[in-house]
């Protein structure tokens, strides 16, 4: 299928220049399988070039080593002329992943924003521990410093919004960095990386490498001159990216996914769970780490929670990412939709329901309709397994213990929400539910103030928050000796005096 006569042709852009590659890859539109851009095709030397680049701009110090009013000078305007173009950015990023252009609109483009104007502030709070005698006649610091070249490689359901987690703090912090976007949906990592020149950060300091994950991907992780690479993806990824950054022992933080519980207690607000179920299980059509794909519900409550939510599932718009009226895009890719769509035939097989959904529509695009399964079984693959798609399993339980139990029963850790209007009961899921995040009576409700990262096979370190600036940085102590002695009387226990 030829190239669109209207689209772009996207390079490399690495040293505040854009690079061609020796090839190309096509990017369609999910939602009409038209190709709709040419994006340069990094290899394992474009990644060297990059983080070549990103080192010797980090040794030059136009970046790392001016005031943190400085950076975040740049970091706020970044964030300004990304609020200027906010509704270019949104159609393409919708057209790059298929997800609705209110969804972008509403989130990804506000909350990309809100990230880079938070960690533009929070460059100005990096600090340590104040000055002080804590061993005889030596003053000691605590210094912050940034760790030199941090790579990242961010995944493709919120291409823009991912990578504004990973430069955010590094940036702020004071690092170089090298970005793999997924190769998939390139477009609007490409498009920030050029607008952050034009915001005035420095050549070398933000390179953007897409390609093979594990060509591109694999030589970021094993780059000796990498101090840290920072992943949000599969598990297979995680584990492959480990495996390589443990020969030059570089820091690395995960976000592998998750596998979210969704707990509705007998005392819940019903009409409220159901609302919430409908947002966390198909906002951005399911393709979300925190979705709420295991919907768990008490003894005495099933019927009438499965009669409101089934009702809400039933008014979902699937259709045309850019028509207002679409709830639900299609999937990212025809290889994604297929994924889905078997697990849902196997868990049909096995002797689950399909009470909405389950099948493929006709048409061009990747559209997959809302699906809810019913009558799987707790350590069934569709319950255990990360499906990332449009579609829930609602199971049962009776006591509270029974909730936590199953709750915690797969090997994720990211999110979860408990529903109920109790507030013992509350502090109770709170505290037994293992998960980074815990919500209650809500459910994907995120800011930039507050960290995101999980536990279990979800992965370690936060993005988003203060608490993510540790993962950029470096603890540093300086002593100063006070005394002028030549000689100190602990000396004796190494050497005798003249």
């Amino acid at each position: 299928m030829a190239i669109a006569d209207n689209a772009k042709t996207y390079a490399l852009l690495i040293d505040g220049e854009e690079i061609a590659a020796a090839t190309t890859r096509t990017v369609y539109d999910p939602s009409t399988g038209e190709p709709i851009a040419e994006v340069a095709d990094g290899s394992a030397a474009d990644a060297d070039r990059a983080v070549a680049a990103a080192k010797a701009a980090f040794r030059r110090g136009d970046w790392s080593r001016i005031t943190p009013g400085e950076r975040a000078a740049v970091l706020f305007k970044l964030a300004d002329v990304l609020e200027e173009r906010a509704d270019e950015f949104a159609r393409v990023e919708s057209a790059n992943t298929g997800k609705p252009l209110k969804f972008s609109t509403a989130f990804d483009l506000p909350m990309t924003v809100d990230n880079l104007r938070f960690f533009a502030g929070a460059a100005r709070t990096l600090e340590g521990k104040a000055t002080g005698e804590y061993i005889g006649g030596l003053r000691s610091s605590i210094q912050r410093e940034p760790l030199g070249v941090c790579a990242s490689i961010t995944p493709w359901n919120y291409p823009l919004n991912m990578a504004a987690w990973k430069i955010g703090p590094a940036l702020a912090a004071g690092n170089s960095v090298v970005l793999k976007p997924s190769e998939y949906t390139p477009l609007t990592t490409l498009m920030l990386a050029s607008l952050a020149l034009e915001a005035g950060l420095p050549r070398g300091v933000f390179n953007v490498v897409p390609g093979p994950g594990p060509e591109v991907g694999g030589a970021l992780a094993a780059h000796p001159d990498v101090a840290l690479i920072s992943v949000t993806g599969s598990e297979r990824a995680g584990k492959a990216v480990m495996r390589a950054a443990a020969e030059t022992l570089k820091r690395v933080h995960m976000e592998m996914g998750g596998k979210a519980p969704f707990v509705v207690f007998d005392d819940a607000d019903l009409e409220a769970a159901a609302e919430g179920a409908i947002v966390g299980a198909f906002a951005n059509c399911g393709q979300d780490c925190t979705a709420a794909t295991r919907i768990y519900v008490q003894d005495g409550v099933m019927d009438a929670f499965l009669e409101r939510f089934l009702r809400k599932v039933d008014r979902l718009v699937v259709g045309d990412p850019m028509d207002g009226a679409t709830n639900l895009g299609p999937l990212v890719s025809p290889v994604q939709r297929e994924r889905v769509h078997a697990f849902v035939e196997r868990a049909v097989a096995a002797g689950a329901t399909a009470a909405r959904g389950g099948e493929i529509p006709d048409g061009p695009g990747c559209f997959y309709p809302p699906t809810v399964i019913l009558g799987a079984e707790q350590d069934s693959e569709i319950v255990q397994n990360e499906v990332f798609g449009p579609v829930v399993c609602v199971l049962g339980f009776g006591s509270d213990e029974e909730a936590f139990e199953q709750a915690n029963g797969t090997r994720y850790g990211l999110a979860a929400s408990a529903w109920t209007r109790d507030v013992f009961r509350a502090q109770r899921a709170a505290r037994e539910i293992e998960a980074g995040t815990v919500w209650i009576n809500e459910h994907l409700a995120i800011g930039s103030e507050m960290p995101h990262g999980g536990v279990k096979a979800s992965g370690f370190g936060n993005d988003m928050s203060l608490y993510s600036l540790e993962e950029y940085t470096a603890i540093k102590h300086v002593a100063f000796e006070l005394t002028g002695a030549p000689r100190k009387e602990w000396y004796d226990a190494v050497s005798s005096p003249e």
